[in-house]
């Protein structure tokens, strides 16, 4: 069975890395001519654990290659999986500008090679979006039997997406009405599916990420009082997910660093606006977004009351083993930090500008368009002899960093990083 992914962002390289390691032929399809030669020299265009050794190895056994033709892919494939991104628009609406033009593309593809087709929706969009999509551009395909059409929403985390995607923690995928798709199809979407109309599917997708934003939201807000309570509410946080029968479960239960990426902002923003639309309270989730730039704010604040001159950021994109920029605290910070005039000085092995690309390129170039001099590549460079070191992911070597911070250092802990209490400097927790 051989499949086209349509846009190779996160989703669309773990996805192609994955299936291929599971022994399917995949065409990765991408309107940047950059990702498209990458991919077919066996690179990854992304940073993500594992990622990059599952495309060399199918490129490497040719089961494995990319094109910015969308016909040429729907020629080779049976299977077509739509991974495009749908970033959010001035108003707070989703944009689906990609995935209707990916949509007219291999419809369009369809009907000049007339043969028969299965379509997957990955990308995140708000329910009523897939029916709305079939009606408008592939009513003919579907009602001729020629298309089937399924949303099979993803629940990848950053950092970690290759194991969610081989051990993913729920499995979902929409049909028209709920009904079951063909047996064909079992190994694609997998046994323990559960199959829901496709509303329901597009649904899940936001109610869950909405709900990690509100178990961050509501980390960090207990993290603000009970600092000014004088608790450590990393001890709370961990006795409140020692009950796993009541309190779920451990994850985003963590007190630390303001929610951000690719995914979190826009969909919780996407849900508000829908929400608005149809005129449904929702105040909780109104004002997520709102409670998470009180978090920044009082990580700044905290910046601030160092009175230091120098400041030192370990760790720059959102989260820790990715390059992922996209609406990461620490750019909000280091923008900040830059437009008050403090000498900024930032330490990210992971990050490299220079395979940055798409819209993570466009926010550095956007928000921090002079970033390569303050990036420094040596940590000892980086922590220099003096200032406010913020650290942000466990980026840097522990050892290393007790021969370099001093007692005229002053050290952030924005996510729960322990040992860093034993070091030199004079030490804050973000929230104990």
């Amino acid at each position: 069975m051989s499949i086209s992914i349509f846009g190779l962002g996160y989703v669309g390289v773990v996805t192609a890395g994955c299936l291929t390691h599971q022994g399917f032929e995949v065409v990765g399809v991408d309107v940047h001519p950059h990702k498209v030669a990458d991919f077919n020299q066996g690179k990854a265009p992304i940073l993500e654990p594992e990622v990059d050794q599952y495309i060399q190895q199918a490129s490497a056994h040719g089961r494995l290659r990319a094109t910015e033709d969308a016909a040429d892919a729907i020629d080779s494939t049976d299977i077509s999986i739509v991974c495009v991104g749908t970033p959010s628009l001035s108003s707070g609406d989703l944009d689906l500008t990609a995935v209707r033009q990916v949509t007219q593309a291999i419809a369009e593809a369809l009907r000049s090679q007339a043969k028969d087709h299965v379509l997957v929706y990955r990308s995140t969009m708000l329910p009523g979006s897939t029916r709305s999509l079939v009606k408008e551009l592939l009513n003919d395909l579907v009602e001729a039997g020629r298309l089937k059409v399924f949303y099979y929403p993803e629940f990848l985390r950053e950092g970690t997406a290759v194991r969610d995607f081989q051990d993913p923690s729920l499995m979902v995928v929409g049909t028209r009405n709920g009904e079951p798709p063909p047996s064909s199809l079992v190994k694609l979407f997998g046994v323990e599916a559960e199959v829901v109309p496709w509303e329901t599917a597009e649904m899940v997708k936001y109610a869950t990420n909405a709900f990690h934003a509100t178990k961050i939201t509501f980390a960090n807000e207990i993290a603000r009082l009970s600092k000014r309570l004088g608790v450590n509410s990393r001890v709370v946080m961990e006795l409140l997910c020692e009950d796993t029968r009541l309190n779920i479960s451990s994850c985003y239960l963590r007190p630390g660093n303001p929610f951000g990426g690719s995914c979190l902002p826009k969909d919780v923003r996407a849900l508000n606006q829908y929400a608005r639309k149809n005129d449904v309270p929702v105040p909780m989730i109104e004002h997520l977004l709102a409670s998470n730039q009180r978090h920044l704010e009082s990580l700044v604040r905290l910046i601030e009351d160092t009175d230091q001159e120098e400041v030192v950021i370990l760790g720059l994109s959102f989260k820790v083993d990715t390059d992922d920029l996209r609406e990461s605290a620490m750019v909000e910070v280091a923008q900040f930090l830059l437009g008050h005039g403090y000498r900024l000085r930032i330490y990210d092995p992971q990050l490299n500008l220079k395979q940055l690309v798409g819209t993570n390129k466009k926010m550095v170039e956007n928000k921090l368009p002079h970033l390569a001099s303050f990036l420094y590549r040596n940590l000892g460079s980086a922590i220099g002899q003096q200032g406010a070191i913020v650290a942000a992911q466990r980026c840097a070597n522990l050892s290393e960093l007790n021969k370099l911070v001093s007692s005229r250092h002053t050290i952030i802990d924005v996510n729960g990083w322990p040992e860093l209490e034993e070091l030199a400097g004079t030490y804050h927790g973000l929230g104990w």
